[in-house]
């Protein structure tokens, strides 16, 4: 394949890519009361982006209806601020769901006083330990 076949794809990946950063950061920013604005610095501090490139993505998001330019910044439009706190929620959201074993000892179907639960898989910490020999702690 050649190299024009293949740059409007990975382009295109890209720009979904950096799409959903740009988001993420601007939404973050403000929930934390950290203002309501981007600039091309704000991104190159945040993501790593340099400013062409930064620069590039934000006007095509204004293109796509994702921010509005205000000056030389640009602020999240109604559908940007939607479609960043969608991807923001879902880029946390195996963070938020605790994996059986990872709850603590305390938890009486991962750690019960006689012993490992049949409920228990290889990707929970008592599993690991009791097939080791070892008590589940």
């Amino acid at each position: 394949m050649s190299d024009e076949t293949e740059a409007p794809g990975r382009s295109a990946l890209q720009a979904m890519y950096w799409r959903s950063e740009i988001l993420q950061v601007m939404v973050w920013m403000r929930g934390e009361g950290f203002g309501e604005e981007v600039d091309t610095n704000i991104l190159q501090r945040f993501l790593g982006v340099d400013a062409a490139t930064g620069l590039e993505h934000l006007d095509g998001m204004v293109n796509d209806g994702y921010v509005v330019r205000v000056g030389d910044r640009y602020r999240l439009s109604e559908m940007g601020q939607k479609e960043g706190a969608l991807d923001f929620v879902s880029s946390f959201e195996e963070l938020q769901k605790q994996a059986h074993g990872e709850c603590g000892p305390d938890c009486p179907h991962c750690f019960p006083p006689e012993g490992v639960d049949s409920d228990c898989t290889e990707a929970c910490p008592a599993y690991e330990l009791a097939m080791e020999g070892r008590p589940a702690v």
